[in-house]
């Protein structure tokens, strides 16, 4: 018995292993009419089995074989054949066989194999494996269809007894002795009689015959059965796995299959998800390269995954209702379970793509086709990871980029990954180091757009996976950190710290990976290095000290770092260690390490001994204590402190700051400087103190002097340089003790400073070097004190104190215009350090060239993409103002100072609160006298100086902050400087806080903006309508055009911050919004954002009457472009911004000193708004055609100076960027004609024809404006879009051509003969490039001369379609120059170039060869001489 089950399980899966045999191709099986009696029966088929070789066997034994398989089937034919009463004595056999097999044991024997008889003479003609007995007789031909019947009818018998001793099923048996017959007699009849029985069938049997179909039939019986199963699919989804698995087996044409896949793929929906993977397999494995695309967009589509696995919550409760009993766990399939099918599920996609090109190319194409965010699921990011980490035919670049592009447009968002992850974890981890590259390759990007993304792969990657990925992803971070790249390091560094925040404990492992880093701070900048210092102390001293491992480590490095004599890794001990005092000294939770919460008398005792150590260390460089203090002061700011440390820090610094910078006011200053010392800006009416400036300084520079004749290290120095960084410290620690409170220290802001008479820059130029520098550094120490002053108290909210603040506002700006004044006398000079964190200032490249080389900022803002020192420039804007003035005073040009752009960075930093002042208009208080009477009122305004000095201020901090960081990324190799310095504070704070502070704002800054409005209608009307008419104050307008321009700038960085995007900003946006219209409109608040948009539209167009330069217009114009996008209907207000944007470009800019604008400035800003109107009127070609038909004709025919009369700005200056724009656009134009189509009827083409006809009419144009302008600048632009124009038409023309020819004969030959003129001319000019020897104008030329080869032979390819072949002809062509003269050198020689000639077929020859539209192999010249007289006439006398 035990033998029986083995044998019958190796027959179970296996095929006959016969050799093949010589079948006769005889019919049997035909009936007998009468039954023979049943003994003879039984004697024929036992005696005829007998002779054959086979020994019959009763109870469990295997019947036996004494001869190969092969000469037992031959007997056996034989014998029947050779009876005499055939055919009859088939009947007889077969009936024997019957009643053999009606016993079930003896049924059973004849279905297992059979056992070759070791003990016979010939036992060894057996092989070691002989088939069942019925299996021998099915294949003989004439046994086989009343056999197969036999066994068809007995197959019901054993249908629903279920699986027998050791699993073993009779019905799977039977269906096994069909497989793999040499030949089937009638496969038709076998294959009807099987799908019958698959109709009354259980599931078991079901599947197991469906199975088994593709080894039964024959390929003839493919298609047919694959109907039938393909329409039993639809009815059963329970046998889904085995019809699949038969379909793929099955041998079918394409069309059936294409309908198969196409059911499938309709009840994907409801297939259960064990059976997703074969749907899934089947589905990609059908697939041909034609369709390969559309199934697997259909397959994008049905394919669910998300609700495949169960949500977390859910899961946990069904893991619960598990564990109560068994019954509910058979019913409800796990999650692991689940993740199985989705992991399975995933394999057949990854084999699919593996192995097949085109469906990974196909998964690409659709995933990259999806254009909604809503509409991305989760198989897109599961895919994406496969293609990755197969790289299947290169996918692994397509991958990555599909991704990036993906997450630069926003389409794939952060909670579609957090989907992932959640739902998909155990899924995920298989393709952890796809998931790794591709995280690292987006946090290398340039791109800033992609870095986040990268960041919240590698966060989910160490929140969901095991310890060892958490271990790769820190590595990796850590790795970014070391490579010293400006937004990796910040983006990897930012990860560290988020990740140490969220999950200490894990992050405390890997402790020792991030301490590594510690060796690399050499690259990283201040602000990387205080983030360092702040996970690693987090770690290491944090609440918990999970990571207390690394403390000592920590100690050793600061220790080492502050007992440094280079500067630069002192700044990196003072800053390391003020982090640790902020994690040691934070303050405590109650309960965890002592009962009340307050810090351990240990931990306190290290805090105050690492203060002290700092602070000793620091104290012989006036650089280390100012630093100190600015990291104190910061440290004091944001973090929450233990009460005994705050205290510890604000007890001293006080009397610290009274004792080394205030001294009292008395009536004469002691001791000899080397300007006469005066006290100046007091505020008080009866202030004691003053702060002892000039003094500090002369004494410093001595101190200095000394020490470097000594040598000697000097103890304590009291410098100037510590003034503003310890009263910022002093001022936090006062705001801090007494919850903003400033009552103590208010006496230092209107408090006088000890500085000169500043009557001395009148004779600047005759005092020596020293003094002049000394001079300089007076100033500077003087601006900064005030502006640090400002940021202390620009938040009190008294009248008295605003106005102080307000003075101290005019002292800067007054001041600032000093030192330009000072500095340009001054070259050289290198100001005293203001930010203590960077670099040293001695490599900083400072301008000090006179006004005339200056190159000076024109109040764009483009180049304050370079963030810098908040320093005041408007003493820029005055420094402008008076070089265009000094046509008016040339006696003064000398006098004037240097632009302080590259100067920020020796200027303190406003803090944000500063812009509040925005918010003052007009301050007034009584003064009163001494009987309490009122005796004068004084006010005070803030001025344009003012307001431009902290409108550039707000500018460059938005700049900063809001603007998608592209321009915050050093260029590769450049020097390193960081253009961050100035910012340190404002990096503290995130860019939504940022852009809510502006909103607050908004209100104020629209009220500057009417002023602005208001102060330049009424100037036009006092004037006239002039600008500059003699009412005009010169300084005054500069100033006031420079603050319009400004508030427009500031308002469109607002209103272009990317976040807005962000779901959750929407309200912001709303309200920022809401701000415009309500200037219009009382009521905003119930209104939508369109509504909004419209009347913030409306509100802004108001502004477009007294715009007072070209740059302020644009940036009227970027500011509505920007506020009409955000509605989500941009393309209502095209026509306006457009319309606005023709009638600036209509006006004459005038200065107020009444020259007309120019510059590279000017052009800069014109080319934008020529961009900006050409990209948003309705017909771009129709457009061009005016400027180039009307515009340039008016300006050709006008004198030297003059410009054309409709387009004032078009003049002999501006005409390349006019020029530059109108092949830009046009080229750009031509590739949104959409391409011909054999489908499109004759209206269709005729309007495609018409718009082609005028983008050619309009290259003639420009092609032909290089005979009159022909400078090199022109040719360049004309040979590089020339041959981007030719390309597209080659691309997107030619097509139309080739079906439209025969409708549109004439058009179409127009057409072609008015592009020949631009072709030519596009020759003349290669020729000239050549003999001028020009390698800008030559780089182009063979790139234009391959377009031109192509031009030639693609229309001969039309006329070919056409039938048109003889209406072309081949012609010389001549080189000339570009007035069409021919080119001397080569008249000797034929030109290599061959003309072609194209033209429609027509009856006669001599109509061909007027009518002929001929061009060259390089060109599209023509050959006959009379049309090209013609074309040398357009040339016109102003050429000269």
């Amino acid at each position: 018995m035990m033998r029986k089950k083995r044998r019958s399980s190796v027959d179970k899966g296996e095929g006959a292993t016969t050799t093949t045999k010589a079948k006769k191709s005889r019919t049997t099986g035909r009936k007998a009419k009468e039954p023979a009696p049943e003994e003879t029966n039984e004697s024929v088929f036992g005696v005829f089995l007998r002779e054959a070789g086979v020994t019959l066997k009763q109870g469990g034994t295997s019947n036996e074989i004494a001869v190969d398989q092969v000469v037992f089937q031959k007997r056996i034919q034989k014998q029947l054949q050779k009876s005499p009463r055939y055919p009859g004595i088939v009947q007889e056999f077969t009936a024997g066989l019957e009643s053999h097999i009606e016993d079930p044991e003896r049924f059973r024997n004849c279905l297992f194999p059979c056992v070759p008889r070791l003990s016979d003479g010939d036992a060894s003609n057996g092989s070691s494996f002989q088939e069942s007995l019925l299996r021998m007789l099915l294949g003989i031909e004439m046994l086989q269809t009343v056999i197969i019947n036999t066994l068809l009818e007995k197959l019901p018998e054993f249908m629903f007894d279920g699986a027998g001793d050791g699993g073993l099923s009779i019905p799977h048996t039977i269906i096994n002795q069909f497989k793999w017959l040499d030949r089937v007699v009638d496969s038709k009849e076998l294959a009807a009689k099987l799908m019958e029985l698959v109709s009354v069938a259980p599931v078991e049997v079901q599947r197991d015959i469906i199975s088994s179909l593709p080894e039964i039939l024959e390929d003839s019986q493919h298609n047919d059965i694959a109907r039938e199963l393909n329409s039993l699919l639809q009815e059963n989804t329970q046998l889904t796995v085995p019809i699949l698995d038969a379909l793929s087996s099955l041998n079918l044409s394409s069309s059936l299959l294409t309908e198969v896949r196409g059911a499938v793929m309709v009840t994907l929906a409801a297939v259960q998800l064990e059976d997703l993977p074969v749907v899934v397999k089947f589905i990609l494995h059908s697939v041909s390269a034609s369709d390969a695309y559309e199934v697997v967009c259909d397959l994008r589509k049905k394919l669910e995954l998300e609700q495949c696995v169960l949500p977390a919550v859910l899961q946990a409760s069904q893991s619960r209702i598990k564990s109560k009993g068994p019954a509910a766990s058979a019913s409800t399939p796990s999650a692991g379970s689940s993740q199985d099918s989705v992991m399975l599920t995933l394999d057949g996609i990854k084999s699919a793509v593996r192995f097949q090109k085109m469906i990974s190319e196909a998964w690409l194409k659709a995933i990259e086709s999806v254009d909604g965010e809503e509409d991305h699921k989760v198989v897109d990011l599961l895919v994406l990871f496969i293609l990755h980490s197969t790289n299947a035919n290169q996918s692994r670049r397509g991958a990555e980029r599909v991704l990036k592009g993906k997450v630069r447009t926003g389409l794939i968002q952060e909670a579609l990954l957090q989907r992932t992850f959640r739902d998909y974890a155990q899924v995920m981890r298989g393709y952890f180091p796809s998931i790794l590259a591709l995280a690292q390759s987006l946090l290398r990007s340039p791109d800033p757009c992609v870095v986040p993304f990268g960041g919240h792969m590698y966060r989910h990657s160490f929140t969901a996976f095991d310890s060892y990925c958490q271990q790769e992803v820190v590595g990796s971070l850590v790795t970014h950190v070391c490579s010293g790249v400006g937004g990796e390091v910040d983006m990897a560094l930012e990860l560290l710290l988020c990740l140490v925040t969220e999950k200490p404990s894990e992050m405390a492992l890997y402790a020792v990976f991030v301490k590594g880093i510690l060796d690399y701070m050499d690259s990283l900048t201040p602000q990387q290095i205080r983030r360092l210092f702040h996970l690693l102390s987090s770690l290491a001293f944090g609440q918990q000290q999970q990571g207390s491992h690394i403390q000592d480590d920590m100690h050793i490095v600061v220790r080492k770092q502050l007992s440094s004599t280079v500067p630069k890794y002192k700044r990196i001990g003072i800053i390391g260690a003020v982090r640790i005092v902020g994690s040691m000294g934070a303050i405590r939770l109650k309960g965890k390490e002592s009962q009340n919460g307050s810090l351990p008398k240990e931990t306190l005792r290290q805090v105050t001994a690492l203060l002290e150590l700092v602070k000793s260390s620091s104290e012989s460089s006036p650089e280390a204590a100012a630093l100190y203090y600015d990291e104190l002061a910061n440290l004091v700011l944001s973090s929450s402190l233990d009460p005994q440390v705050q205290q510890t820090i604000g007890k001293s610094v006080i009397d610290d700051f009274q004792a080394e910078f205030v001294v009292d006011l008395g009536p004469e200053i002691s001791g000899s400087f080397p300007f006469t010392p005066r006290v100046m800006y007091d505020l008080e009416v009866q202030g004691s103190i003053v702060i002892n400036l000039l003094p500090l300084l002369a004494k410093d520079l001595q101190t200095k002097g000394e020490q470097q004749s000594q040598t000697t290290k000097a103890h304590k120095r009291v410098s100037p340089l510590c003034l503003s960084p310890f009263f910022r410290l002093l001022r936090l620690c006062e705001h801090k003790l007494h919850q903003g409170d400033l009552d103590e220290i208010d006496g230092l802001l209107g408090c006088p400073l000890i500085l000169t008479d500043m009557d001395v820059i009148e004779k600047l130029e005759s005092l020596s070097k020293a003094d002049r520098e000394l001079f300089c550094s007076l100033l500077f120490h003087a601006i900064n004190w005030f502006r640090e002053v400002i940021n202390a108290f620009c938040e009190q909210k008294e009248t008295e104190m605003k106005m102080k603040v307000m003075t101290r506002l005019q002292n800067i700006t007054y001041l600032q215009s000093l030192l330009q004044r000072a500095l340009a006398e001054t070259p050289g000079y290198v100001p005293p350090v203001a930010n203590f964190d960077g670099e040293s200032p001695d490599g900083v490249t400072l301008s000090t060239a006179a006004p005339g080389n200056k190159a000076k900022k024109d109040g764009t803002g483009k180049k304050r993409k370079a963030p810098g020192k908040n320093s005041s420039e408007s003493s820029s804007q005055l420094e402008e103002m008076t070089e265009a003035d000094k046509t008016q005073q040339p006696e003064k040009e000398i006098r004037q100072g240097v632009s302080l752009v590259s100067y920020r960075q020796f200027f303190r930093e406003l803090d944000m609160e500063v812009l509040d002042v925005l918010q003052c208009g007009l301050l007034s208080r009584s003064l009163l006298d001494s009987e309490l009477h009122t005796k004068v009122r004084e006010e005070v305004l803030l001025g344009p100086a003012e307001l431009v000095f902290l409108l550039e201020d707000m500018h460059r901090k938005l700049e900063f902050s809001l603007t998608a960081a592209p321009a915050k990324r050093p260029p590769f190799f450049k020097g390193r400087t960081d253009k961050s310095v100035g910012f340190s504070h404002l990096q503290q704070r995130s860019s939504k806080d940022i852009a809510s502070y502006c909103v607050q704002l908004l209100p104020a800054l629209c009220s500057h903006l009417e002023n602005c409005h208001n102060y330049f209608q009424t100037l036009l009307s006092e004037n006239n309508g002039v600008v500059d008419g003699p009412a005009t104050d010169v300084q005054e307008h500069h100033l006031m055009s420079s603050g319009y321009q400004l508030l427009l700038q500031v308002l469109n960085t607002t209103f272009s911050w990317s976040g807005f995007s962000q779901p959750g900003q929407r309200g912001l946006l709303k309200k920022a919004l809401g701000v415009l219209a309500e200037r219009l409109k009382e009521e905003s608040a119930d209104l939508t954002l369109g509504q909004l948009v419209k009347h913030g539209f409306e509100y802004l167009v108001n502004f477009r009457s007294t715009m007072p330069s070209l740059s302020t217009a644009l940036c009227l114009s970027q500011l509505l472009s920007t506020v009409s996008e955000k509605g989500g209907n941009p393309a209502a207000y095209r026509e306006q911004t457009a319309s606005l944007a023709k009638r600036f470009l209509s006006q004459d800019w005038v200065t107020a000193s009444g020259v007309r604008e120019r510059g590279n400035k000017f052009n800069e800003a014109l080319h934008t708004l020529l961009r900006i109107y050409l990209e948003h009127v309705d017909d771009v070609l129709k457009a061009v055609e005016e400027i180039t038909v009307v515009g340039i004709p008016e300006l050709i025919n006008a004198s030297k100076d003059e410009s054309s009369a409709s387009w004032p700005t078009l003049n002999r200056h501006t005409f390349l960027v006019f020029y530059k724009v109108l092949m830009a656009e046009l080229e750009k134009a031509i590739r949104k004609i959409p391409a011909g189509k054999v489908s499109d009827n004759t209206e269709a083409q005729s309007e495609k024809l018409l718009t082609w006809t005028l983008a050619v009419k309009n290259l003639h144009v420009l092609v032909d404006l290089v005979k009159v302008f022909d400078s090199r600048p022109v040719l360049n632009v004309c040979l590089k879009y020339g041959r981007l124009f030719l390309e597209s038409f080659l691309k997107l023309g030619m097509p139309l051509l080739d079906n439209s020819f025969k409708r549109h004969m004439e058009d179409v030959q127009g057409l072609l003969k008015s592009f020949q003129l631009s072709t030519r001319q596009l020759h003349h000019m290669c020729g000239y490039s050549k003999i001028q020897q020009d390698t800008s104008l030559t780089n182009h030329v063979p790139a234009l001369k391959k377009s031109l080869e192509l031009f030639v032979y693609r229309v001969k390819a039309m006329l070919s379609l056409n039938n048109c072949q003889e209406a072309f002809r081949i012609g010389n062509l001549k080189n000339r120059n570009l007035k069409g003269e021919e080119i001397l050198s080569q008249q000797s020689q034929e030109s290599d170039e061959e003309e072609e000639e194209e033209e429609q077929r027509s009856p006669l020859p001599q109509d061909q060869s007027e009518d002929e539209a001929p061009g060259t192999d390089s060109e599209g010249g023509k050959t006959v001489n009379r049309e090209e007289d013609v074309d040398q006439d357009d040339i016109t006398d102003d050429s000269d």
